[in-house]
């Protein structure tokens, strides 16, 4: 489909009339106009649904209306009257399919059928769920009598505690601890660094918290695109007072204004609350240098102090008592310069003074903080540098302050707590072997990259696929695309069509299964499920529409069906009973998790759902070392280039106002003004004239990378834009394969999607040199 394209600066406020006008617009683009109001006014409610976007904490008492710009995309998305049938796909070969976007893709609607891949005809075809589930197990079994480590098992951050549960434990059972999932791409430098620091993997901020903060320090995220329910939240701590510092790379507009559409007052008056005191547009992979900056000024400040005999700046008492590692990041902080420090960051001194002096004097302070920084190279060292700013005034283990990693998908976190991870240490494998009576194994599994390449390689013969849209969202897309089809097998468990699944193994599985807000009737019992938002709290979320069609399956019933069929019935294993009634799922998940999920089933029937335990917030720290530690970095800047050729540029992948994940709603990105396209490239006014460009001008992206493979990606618009010198920003997931696979963070092997080292040159130079 051809669209116009248009590029007008949007001048308005996050939130107010035009989110309101978006809403409507998507209703209506669904043909949900106006029976999708029930789902709305019960989203996020205590007896409604989870929304199946972001991952933010649900307040008790709730708003009036409990949900988000995109939120609501999400759900008319979701409960579409559209259908992609058996019909669709018969008119459709895969080949064809594959010149189409995503956004149009997936806007065919709601898969209907399971579906089998004919290589001969190039098509889907229709099969019964018999034949699907005889058909992988059949496959599986194969692969499982060679070698079981052979087989991924991905899952989204879209299935619930439940279904989770019971796929981890399929995995294991079956032979491997090979269970990538959406935080290897997102938030796994978070799982690495925090315990590591204050022995919890999870943030230590709960909603409450807001309501006593004094400031708010936020890294790397879009409040306005990515958790703008968070923004109510940030309106009222700033408008009783609050100090918002933001520091991004780019102006996003969440975090300078916001007119809350459920206030008639303000949408009348076209009042505006301002959001971030502050802002700071700090250089791509210069988070480090930046924090460093204001923890140095905190360190001169407390000299002065001292030698003036007035209140120290530095909580003394906390650092004494419940810190480790205080003298060597002292150390580190006095021996930069500032001119280090001003050159890595992209920011002065005495900016960073100013939110120095300003975090000095603050009792309570929350630091919130997304991609932008845990999508580099040293991504886990600069979310430690983070945590290291908040140790030197205590505020860890307070009420009202805190470290606040903002999550993506709605349950990404919530998985990984019931054992969806590819480290053996991070699931209790002692006790799930007593509860189920197998043998689980201990050796280290394959996250997202090390699947990835092992694709690549050949070392993998099977891909399973609890959701999502992974090969859309890796890195490297070109040289996934093109090994993928070697696999043996590949089976999807979706709800509409995407890009993944036209890339298909010798033998390819389409299965439909139900969506979160359709009602879930097992045995003639309508079931609930649950999830962990990003405040580690857990919900409980009900559908109330009826399926979009009659042969969808629940991921439950799904995930129990291939269990059966691939490694046998087990009386230790009731899955059966489990599918009958996910109750005993929440049962046997208390049995395995006591401390954590104590009286589940009673408890998630609170309002506002129940708490995990956290120890951090008890100042209990989980460490080596017994108590929190300071870290030091290992460099200034995150990213993979040196900063040295100024011919390099550090590309920031960024998502839309009209899109979730990889999920693309339309071709609107009202906050930054650009219509009808997405290979657009965001780049500063004065690096077009240094590059010899003009506005409008077509140009290609030259990944700089030395493992001998060409990475380009032709036909991207220049738009002159506010962000740093020596940065440019791409949309994701159009810009994934200028990434390769061997770029991503230390330690946590996300990929580096955030300073990626390219260079850009004008298309007809780069299609030559091709």
């Amino acid at each position: 489909m051809v669209r116009k394209k248009k590029f007008k600066p949007y001048k308005g406020p996050a939130g107010g009339w035009g989110s309101i006008k978006s809403v409507t617009r998507h209703m209506a683009k669904q043909k949900l106009l106006p029976s999708a109001v029930p789902e709305l006014v019960q989203q996020n409610k205590p007896d409604g649904f989870m929304c199946v976007s972001c991952a933010w904490a649900k307040p008790e008492p709730s708003h009036p209306a409990e949900f988000c710009e995109n939120g609501a995309k999400a759900t008319f998305a979701e409960i579409t009257k559209k259908r992609t049938t058996p019909d669709f796909f018969s008119a459709h070969t895969i080949t064809d399919l594959r010149t189409w976007s995503d956004h149009d893709l997936e806007d065919q609607g709601r898969i209907t059928h399971p579906m089998r891949f004919n290589r001969e005809t190039d098509c889907y075809e229709p099969v019964t769920w018999g034949e699907a589930i005889a058909g992988i197990a059949a496959e599986l079994e194969d692969i499982r009598s060679r070698d079981p480590e052979r087989v991924v098992f991905y899952a989204s951050g879209r299935a619930s505690l439940e279904t989770s549960y019971m796929y981890q434990l399929f995995a294991r059972i079956y032979g491997n601890n090979n269970l990538p999932d959406s935080s290897n791409m997102c938030h796994e430098t978070t799982s690495v660094a925090l315990p590591e620091v204050i022995g919890v993997p999870v943030g230590t901020v709960r909603l409450e918290d807001f309501d006593d903060v004094d400031m708010i320090l936020s890294f790397g995220q879009n409040v306005g695109s990515n958790s703008p329910r968070m923004l109510h939240q940030l309106k009222d701590a700033t408008e009783r007072g609050a100090t918002i510092v933001t520091f991004n790379p780019l102006r996003e507009r969440g975090w300078e204004r916001f007119v809350d559409p459920q206030n008639p007052a303000h949408m009348l008056s076209s009042g505006e609350t301002r959001i971030s005191t502050l802002y700071h547009q700090v250089r791509a992979g210069g988070d480090i240098a930046a924090i460093a900056g204001i923890a140095k000024a905190l360190l001169s400040f407390d000299d002065d102090a001292c030698a003036n005999g007035t209140a120290r700046v530095l909580d003394t008492a906390f650092i004494g008592e419940h810190t480790s590692g205080f003298s060597k990041i002292e150390e580190f902080l006095r021996a930069q310069t500032w001119v280090d420090l001003e050159r890595e960051s992209g920011l002065t001194r005495k900016d960073l003074e100013v939110v120095a002096k300003i975090y000095g004097r603050a009792r309570n302070t929350i630091a919130i903080y997304g991609m932008g920084l845990t999508q580099h190279k040293l991504g886990v060292d600069t979310v430690q540098m983070l945590v290291n700013l908040l140790l030197l005034k205590g505020n860890i283990g307070r009420r009202g302050s805190g470290i606040c990693p903002v999550r993506g998908h709605s349950n990404v976190q919530g998985q990984r707590t019931v054992g969806i991870a590819e480290k053996p240490e991070l699931a209790p494998l002692d006790q799930l072997e007593k509860q189920y009576g197998f043998e689980a194994p201990r050796k280290e599994g394959l996250n997202t990259i090390k699947a990835c390449q092992g694709i690549v390689a050949g070392s993998v013969d099977a891909f399973v696929g609890l959701g999502g849209n992974f090969l859309r969202a890796v890195p490297d897309r070109d040289q996934m695309e093109a090994h993928w089809p070697n696999m043996q097998l590949t089976v999807q468990i979706a709800t509409k069509l995407n890009r993944s699944h036209l890339f298909n193994g010798r033998a390819a599985y389409l299965l439909p299964c139900l969506g979160r807000i359709e009602i879930d009737r097992q045995q003639g019992d309508e079931q609930i499920v649950t999830m962990e938002d990003s405040t580690a709290v857990f919900h409980k979320s009900k559908g109330m529409r009826e399926p979009a069609s009659p042969g969808l399956r629940s991921e439950p019933w799904i995930v129990a069906q291939i269990a059966k069929a691939t490694i046998g019935s087990d009386a230790s294993i009731d899955w059966d009973g489990w599918v009958n009634d996910y109750a005993t799922i929440r049962d046997a998940m208390e049995t395995t998790w006591p401390e954590m999920f104590a009286d589940f089933n009673e408890r998630i029937k609170k309002p506002g759902g129940f708490a995990r335990p956290i120890p951090a917030r008890e100042r209990i720290w989980k460490t080596e070392t017994g108590k929190a530690n300071f870290k030091t970095p290992r460099a200034l800047q995150a990213s993979f280039d040196d900063g040295e050729d100024d011919t390099i540029l550090r590309l920031i992948t960024l998502r839309s106002n009209d899109q979730f994940n990889t999920t693309v709603y339309g071709y609107r990105d009202r906050f930054r003004g650009i219509y009808g396209t997405r290979m657009v490239v965001l780049v500063n006014k004065s690096d077009i004239k240094r590059f010899g460009l003009k506005e409008n001008d077509v140009v290609s992206l030259v990944t700089v990378a030395d493992d001998g493979i060409h990475r380009r990606m032709d036909g991207f618009t220049v738009l002159s834009y506010d962000i740093p010198q020596g940065c440019i920003g791409a949309y994701y997931p159009e810009a994934n394969a200028l990434i390769p696979l061997y770029q991503h963070a230390q330690d946590s092997f996300t990929p580096a999607a955030k300073s990626v080292p390219v260079r850009i040159v004008p298309q007809d130079i780069a299609a030559a040199a091709q």
